[in-house]
């Protein structure tokens, strides 16, 4: 009984230590003062205020079009790759599936000062020079391992005969792997879509070293805005951002419940 209370205490600790913050920078975007040390009341002008700050707006504008185009196209090669990586043989499985972990081990320092050389060096040739561009192929590189991860597993559940039925039943590959295979990985593949999208939202160590002058994301804003003291429209941003993200998991977790359900009443 002791032990159990202890660790439920412990549990709500971690909890309150992991979301307290958050929650004071929720209310805190509700504050008529500037001061994070003092509350002057209600107030919803600093949401007001937010849109029509250009820079947020560029910044979010940047944000939110290099995390959807990335994670479309993450999405769209991760699958692809996954669906290859599945059907290799046990070695070469292993060997691919292990240099697709080095991406989620590295440190981000790392990827990004690898790719921020690899941009420099390669902009002899290609002309492209560091920029939105190169932001989004760092997103997209980034992204791409977690897609994969997210889809294998789906993979591994999907009878293979079903497939060879419908090649068997005249239809071309191509059209088996629309029709039969997508639909059954389709909730491994929007959860990739997913975690791309977020993961590229919050993003700041590659984005850094990736952008040029003129280019900034959300979190790069905040860090430069940071040095000179961060303004509560900041907090009304981090809020709605906070909230959006928090439904899009309340989505993928109803929709990963309703999978579960449906795959147990399959199996009875």
């Amino acid at each position: 009984m002791v032990a159990r209370l202890a660790k439920r205490i412990y549990l709500y600790v971690i909890f309150v230590f992991l979301y307290a913050p958050i929650v004071v920078l929720v209310v805190y975007s509700f504050n008529e003062s500037k001061s994070r040390g003092h509350w002057g009341g209600f107030t919803l002008k600093w949401y007001l205020e937010l849109f029509k700050d250009t820079e947020i707006s560029r910044a979010l504008y940047n944000t939110l079009m290099i995390a959807i185009l990335s994670a479309i196209i993450a999405t769209i090669i991760g699958t692809a790759a996954a669906i290859g990586i599945h059907d290799m043989k046990r070695v070469k499985k292993a060997i691919v599936m292990n240099l697709t972990y080095l991406p989620v081990l590295n440190p981000d320092i790392v990827t990004g000062v690898s790719l921020m050389l690899l941009f420099v060096f390669s902009k002899a040739v290609t002309q492209i020079g560091l920029g939105f561009f190169t932001m989004l192929l760092a997103h997209i590189t980034f992204n791409i391992p977690y897609v994969i991860l997210s889809v294998l597993p789906k993979l591994k559940q999907l009878n293979k005969y079903v497939y060879e039925a419908a090649l068997d039943l005249g239809a071309t590959p191509l059209y088996a792997l629309w029709k039969v295979v997508i639909p059954e990985i389709l909730p491994g593949i929007f959860t990739g879509f997913l975690l791309a999208f977020t993961l590229s939202i919050d993003d700041f160590v590659i984005s850094f070293f990736t952008t040029g002058s003129g280019v900034s994301n959300l979190s790069i804003y905040v860090y430069s805005m940071a040095r000179r003291g961060v303004n509560p429209k900041i907090n009304a941003l981090s809020t709605i951002m906070f909230l959006t993200v928090l439904i899009l998991l309340l989505i993928v977790n109803k929709r990963m419940s309703k999978d579960n359900s449906n795959a147990k009443e399959g199996l009875k």
